[in-house]
């Protein structure tokens, strides 16, 4: 199965990963501290944000280190980008209301 970015973000746990992966690079035990639940459903999740190429790996040691692969994310910056403006220009609307009143 192809995943895309999409994906990646369309479950909370991994959009709280990638926010903790933003921060700074991580080994996937770090990682699972942090949530409620397993390791092991933490490094699926870490697994799925791969395989988008959310998210990259780097290894030091014996450790893994994952981090926040940005590119990646600018295609979602990209597509948000149409509905900013769209929300930008209502907004833009309102205060042209509020003024008038």
């Amino acid at each position: 199965m192809r995943r895309d970015i999409y994906q990646a973000i369309a479950d909370p746990t991994r959009r709280a990963i990638l926010t903790l992966l933003a921060i700074q690079a991580m080994t996937p035990n770090a990682l699972a501290e942090h949530f409620n639940s397993t390791r092991q459903a933490v490094s699926k999740h870490i697994q799925i944000l791969a395989e988008c190429e959310a998210v990259s790996q780097k290894q030091n040691g014996r450790e893994i280190y994952y981090h926040v692969n940005a590119n990646k994310m600018k295609e979602v910056d990209k597509w948000l980008d149409t509905f900013r403006k769209m929300w930008e220009d209502r907004f833009n609307q309102l205060d042209d209301l509020l003024a008038d009143l």
